[in-house]
């Protein structure tokens, strides 16, 4: 038996999860809009553990959403659960953000495109096949009128996560699919770190830090 904790905070949805043999088992998240991470992220994830009475050194293994995403909010994740790996010397397991919100999408056949917002017009997203093996790199790129043509010309091309606000006014084919409303959770991770556990795939604590995929940029503040 493999009880594994996942966090989740690479958006606003501030997301902790219970998962055993792989299956979730609770979860608790919060969409608001605005980041609550560092105010309710130990919260929940004291209270997940309270509700499904267990202890914390009952968990195998620690999970955390790994990016890209909010650089503030991977930060607090990724803190949060390298504390928790090596106060309880258990083991540290990175998931890739998006896939584990590609898997949001249950489909036989297309593509799942995972888009997180950027800057601008601008998105990291990925490309994956139904069964969500990567069919195209994790990268970040400018939105315009041909983006995702190649596949969009083969197949239905199902888009999920915050970037889809976007997307949607710029690519027009009948092979896209928008799906709105949708961010990453801590819900989807258990199954990818259940196998990555198996597979003794996990990170060096001391050294393991999050994918950001761009440099963060501070921007100045308009405040006088």
């Amino acid at each position: 038996m493999a009880i594994i904790l996942s966090i989740e905070t690479a958006t606003t949805n501030c997301s902790v999860a219970l998962s055993e043999q792989g299956k979730t088992i609770a979860v608790i998240e919060d969409y608001d809009k605005g980041y609550s991470h560092a105010e309710r992220l130990h919260v929940y994830i004291d209270r997940i553990l309270h509700e499904n009475n267990i202890k914390k050194s009952q968990l195998d293994a620690i999970a955390v959403s790994k990016g890209p995403g909010s650089y503030t909010g991977l930060r607090i994740g990724v803190s949060a659960a390298k504390g928790l790996a090596y106060a309880l010397e258990k083991p540290l397991i990175a998931v890739s953000t998006l896939e584990s919100l590609s898997r949001q999408v249950n489909v036989e056949d297309g593509y799942i495109v995972p888009m997180l917002d950027a800057r601008r017009m601008e998105v990291y997203s990925a490309v994956f096949n139904a069964d969500f093996s990567l069919s195209r790199e994790i990268k970040a790129e400018v939105l315009e009128e041909n983006s995702f043509q190649e596949y969009l010309k083969k197949d239905k091309v199902y888009f999920i996560g915050n970037g889809v606000e976007k997307t949607k006014t710029i690519i027009n084919n009948p092979n896209a699919i928008f799906i709105e409303g949708k961010l990453p959770s801590a819900n989807e991770m258990g199954g990818i770190a259940y196998k990555k556990y198996q597979a003794n795939n996990t990170e060096d604590v001391a050294y393991f830090e999050p994918y950001y995929l761009k440099d963060f940029v501070a921007l100045k503040s308009n405040k006088v």
